[in-house]
């Protein structure tokens, strides 16, 4: 088994000596040569390696040298290797003419002057290198356009993501300011007219019946906004990693039958009702403070993407796991929408002005892996939506 070093030669004679001779001419360290004593072994070797030069023997019994030659012309793969002829016959056969005919790029009469021999292969040799060299700085160039491309094209994505992170700042602000200045114009509207009643002595506009109204909508305007804050600051610590899981003993059904109950005057101010079944009581370990989170995150969209009718929820267990449903009857959301809602300031309706920032489904997911659980959809557009949060019965305690 002959191994390539270097710059491949073909040498093609009949007679061995010749063979050997040439050989012995043209052999360097950093070259291989090939010998090949027939025209049909010259065009396997021919097909199989990838030759700088190839010195044929004119005068050879069955396919002679320029037969052989007008095949590797007439083959792509060895179109454009050099071919010097070699003979032994005299000049007045003109067999030069005919070799230049079939393409040689140079005739060789025997006895060789070895000098010559070795200047001409010496030359065709570096030109094949260069051609190698050449080749390799381009493939070289073409990586490197195809890395500079991909680079461009990660830096695009970089400043796409950078322009919708600052749109997203931009937004954020925006909605963080409108949410914040409704309940405090209504607030402050509140302080004015109190004020005004008691600069004209109006004692009877603080009545117990009238005081009992002020502070329940003093208590929702304040409810709002420490919600809007505690949303803000569960963004936050799930970014920075600190959202804490305190779990403790807990009756699921029990729990959610207070939350149902504790926004029933919610769902009617809504028009809308909140109904719970549940098969069982239901015993496990979870943050029952975070479990109120998620329902209540749930219960509020089914309430304002509701259209007014009524909201289910649905407790079960399994052996391992337990599943709380929030379903609605209202507006639905497109399957396009359902990819996104999960994510921090998106919203589950285009165009939507009912008010939040987008974050409650986002937090509520977060909340549900916190527990070593996870939260899906369900939802057909126009037909309303079933959301399920499902949550293993058991939940270690930690910072997520």
């Amino acid at each position: 088994m002959q191994l390539d070093k270097g710059t491949k030669l073909l040498i093609v004679d009949d007679l061995p000596e010749n063979l050997r001779a040439l050989n012995a001419i043209i052999r360097q360290d950093d070259r291989t040569i090939y010998q090949a004593d027939s025209g049909e072994a010259a065009l396997s070797l021919l097909l199989e390696h990838e030759f700088a030069l190839a010195i044929l023997d004119v005068q050879m019994p069955g396919m002679d040298g320029f037969q052989l030659a007008e095949l590797m012309r007439g083959t792509e793969r060895t179109r454009n290797i050099p071919i010097v002829f070699v003979s032994a016959a005299g000049k007045e056969l003109n067999y030069a003419f005919k070799g230049y005919e079939t393409g040689a790029v140079d005739f060789l009469h025997k006895p060789l002057d070895v000098n010559a021999v070795k200047s001409k292969v010496n030359v065709f040799v570096a030109l094949h290198q260069q051609r190698n060299e050449t080749r390799r700085q381009l493939a070289a160039l073409e990586k490197s356009r195809q890395e500079q491309d991909l680079l461009m094209q990660e830096l695009n994505a970089t400043q796409e993501q950078l322009q919708h992170s600052l749109r997203l700042r931009d937004d954020f602000m925006s909605l963080v300011a409108h949410e914040l200045r409704t309940p405090l114009n209504t607030l402050l509207l509140e302080a004015q007219v109190r004020q005004m009643s008691l600069d004209k002595g109006n004692t009877a506009f603080f009545n117990p019946e009238q005081l009992q109204k002020m502070v329940a909508r003093d208590t929702r305007q304040i409810k709002s906004m420490v919600r809007l804050i505690e949303d803000m600051l569960d963004v936050s610590r799930i970014r920075s990693g600190k959202l804490s899981i305190r779990p403790g003993d807990i009756e699921l059904s029990s729990l959610l039958e207070r939350i149902v109950s504790d926004l029933a005057s919610q769902a009617a101010a809504a028009g809308s009702s909140i109904t719970l079944r549940s098969e069982q009581q239901i015993f496990g370990t979870w943050d029952g403070f975070r479990i109120e989170q998620m329902v209540v995150n749930l219960l509020t969209n089914a309430l304002r993407y509701g259209a007014r009718k009524p909201v289910e929820v649905n407790l079960f267990a399994t052996q391992d796991t337990v599943t709380i449903q929030v379903r609605d009857y209202g507006t639905g959301i497109s399957e396009e929408n359902q990819r996104r809602i999960f994510a921090p300031f998106e919203r589950a309706v285009d165009n939507d002005n009912s008010g939040g920032l987008g974050l409650g489904l986002y937090i509520t997911r977060q909340l549900a892996e916190a527990h070593g659980g996870a939260i899906s959809v369900e939802s057909i557009h126009g037909k309303g939506s079933l959301f399920s949060i499902t949550l293993p019965l058991h939940t270690a305690s930690g910072t997520h």
